[in-house]
């Protein structure tokens, strides 16, 4: 309980912060990027998610990923329902991690489950954290406050 009631403490102190609020629209940017990156190379992620047990509607899913990436790094990155969002996104993640970049080794030469991993881990810190004071729902809080 006495470690609940530090992280909330550490949380209510730290909300200011413009270096988290940085690094939230970095890790918003990380996942627009990459759902450019999957929107290019539909077809490398659809052989990709075939490779693994989600065989059936490889297809579907590698455009929902896409598309889960694009909505989701914008709203995370302009701190825009940024638990929803990430909610959304935390299931990609999690499958990226166990499933498609262990598969492949996780100490070749350029895996990528350590950035997967870095990722994975910030959105859940961001998860807990939320939006900060420099996002647009602060925005549209103080805006239906004064209204």
């Amino acid at each position: 309980m006495e470690l609940i009631r530090k992280t909330s403490t550490w949380r209510v102190e730290h909300q200011e912060s413009k270096i988290l609020a940085g690094l939230r629209i970095v890790l918003g940017l990380i996942l627009l990027f990459q759902g450019i990156h999957f929107i290019q190379n539909t077809g490398e992620v659809q052989s990709m998610l075939s490779n693994t047990r989600f065989e059936f509607g490889a297809m579907t899913m590698a455009h929902l990923i896409a598309l889960f990436h694009l909505a989701g790094g914008v709203m995370v990155a302009s701190g825009f329902l940024t638990r929803l969002a990430l909610l959304f996104q935390l299931p990609i993640l999690i499958g990226a991690v166990l499933f498609s970049h262990t598969a492949r080794g996780v100490y070749t030469v350029y895996s990528e489950f350590w950035f997967a991993l870095v990722v994975l881990l910030l959105m859940c810190f961001f998860l807990y954290y939320g939006s900060g004071v420099y996002s647009l729902d602060t925005v549209l809080r103080r805006k239906r406050f004064y209204e």
